[in-house]
């Protein structure tokens, strides 16, 4: 039932956690409808690291909507395409970037802290945002609101609260506990920024070795190089361990990897900051929201290096404000219906592009030579323009098959249109 607020007048109040790219998108899109935003991230200032993102299929026309979708093509990484190394770092198959197409380089290609620091842009003077602090427990009021106290010793109150963190949310558990499941890709990413040499191009050079290992280099805008080992593993909390001995483990597992490898490794050693490695499982959760409370982004959906994790920040984000305005009269909300009807056009969306396939792992981080010569195979016949030109959006685009982003009246004069959004 919908639920009337104790004040007359005043704007519901919702809180945002997570300032990376969907809280300042949903802080963005809520506050267009009318709503009173806190947005709190738990670092102490706006998160600046991170790694190259991209933006695709209905992306394209939420950032449209933002009216920034300029600003991020301007702000590019500059990645040209992917070129596939052999085993001496030898290139033998490449896929240029293609204008206003979207295969492994996406048309929009921008470091993750940049975009979070669009976004914030967006929000400056009509949201208060607030560093240094995370939700330490929520008392969901039946008919009444949720009561939150954070980590600060502060204590409020908020008629929503919308949780768009990362894949493991200390807010999202606190609420919904042991339904949050996992399918595993048992697959490991150790993500790193290292020093930009006079070696180095504006290609995505990508190396597979034997045992289910990748190497991976890309270039940035701001003159450094962003870098990614990646292996298949059993779940053993490597994610959890300290940066020394996240490093001792993957040297003994590149150990004879050759290329960059030791490059890659010394630069990870040298800047711990610029470090992180992550389990790539992904999230399955029942619903998305219970009570008051509602989860977006990775922390409702994460499905690892998908190319769709901020797609579907940004998707979420337009939706759910879209749903709480049509299910607002006056001072009325009737958040079960906005939270519902969320859901019902999301999940299918979510599942379709985040869930792994099953195999999809091992296929494309062979653990033999023979299955190598396969993945090299598959790699060279799809470099051949004619062959690309029929099967790269089948095969290579993460687009959400028939997805259309919905029209709402909060973003009837913003520069968007119902569609896929592409290009």
């Amino acid at each position: 039932m919908a639920d009337r607020r104790a004040h007359e007048g005043d704007r519901p109040r919702v809180l945002v956690t997570g300032g990376s790219v969907g809280g300042p998108a949903q802080a963005w899109a809520l506050q267009r409808a009318g709503f009173a935003v806190t947005l709190v991230e738990r670092a102490p200032r706006p998160r600046e690291a991170g790694q190259n993102i991209d933006i695709r299929d209905a992306g394209h026309a939420v950032l449209r909507a933002m009216g920034v979708r300029d600003e991020v093509k301007a702000a590019s990484t500059g990645e040209v395409g992917i070129r596939y190394l052999d085993h001496r770092g030898e290139p033998y198959a490449e896929l240029p970037a293609l204008e206003g197409a979207d295969g492994p380089t996406a048309e929009l290609e921008i470091l993750r802290g940049k975009l979070s620091e669009i976004l914030m842009g967006l929000t400056e003077g009509t949201v208060e945002h607030r560093f240094g602090t995370h939700v330490v427990a929520l008392d969901d009021r039946p008919g009444d609101g949720v009561d939150v106290a954070f980590a600060d010793g502060a204590r409020e109150h908020f008629d929503l609260v919308v949780v768009a963190e990362g894949r493991n949310s200390t807010t999202r558990d606190l609420v919904f506990g042991d339904e949050v499941g996992t399918i595993s890709r048992g697959l490991y990413i150790a993500y790193g920024t290292i020093a930009r040499s006079a070696a180095d191009d504006d290609w995505w050079r990508w190396m597979t070795a034997r045992d289910s290992r990748m190497v991976g280099l890309r270039p940035d805008n701001t003159g450094t190089i962003r870098a990614n080992l990646g292996f298949l593993a059993p779940d053993l909390g490597l994610d959890r361990l300290g940066h020394a001995a996240q490093m001792t483990v993957l040297r003994n597992r590149f150990a004879d990897v050759g290329w960059e490898t030791d490059r890659i490794l010394d630069g990870f050693e040298a800047a711990p900051e610029e470090f992180y490695m992550e389990r790539t499982d992904k999230v399955v959760m029942p619903t998305y929201s219970r009570g008051r409370v509602i989860v977006v982004g990775d922390a409702a959906w994460a499905g690892g290096p998908t190319g769709m994790g901020a797609t579907l920040a940004l998707v979420g984000a337009y939706v759910l404000a879209g749903e709480l305005d049509a299910a607002r009269t006056g001072d009325v909300i009737d958040h079960r219906r906005a939270f519902t009807a969320y859901e019902r056009i999301i999940r299918p969306y979510a599942e379709s592009v985040q869930t792994p396939s099953s195999g999809n792992s091992r296929m494309v981080m062979p653990r033999t030579t023979r299955g190598l010569r396969v993945l090299r195979a598959v790699h060279t016949l799809l470099a051949r323009p004619a062959v690309r030109s029929r099967v790269e959006h089948r095969l290579l685009s993460r687009a959400g098959k028939d997805f259309v982003l919905p029209s709402y009246p909060i973003y009837a004069d913003a520069p968007v249109t119902a569609g896929r959004g592409v290009g």
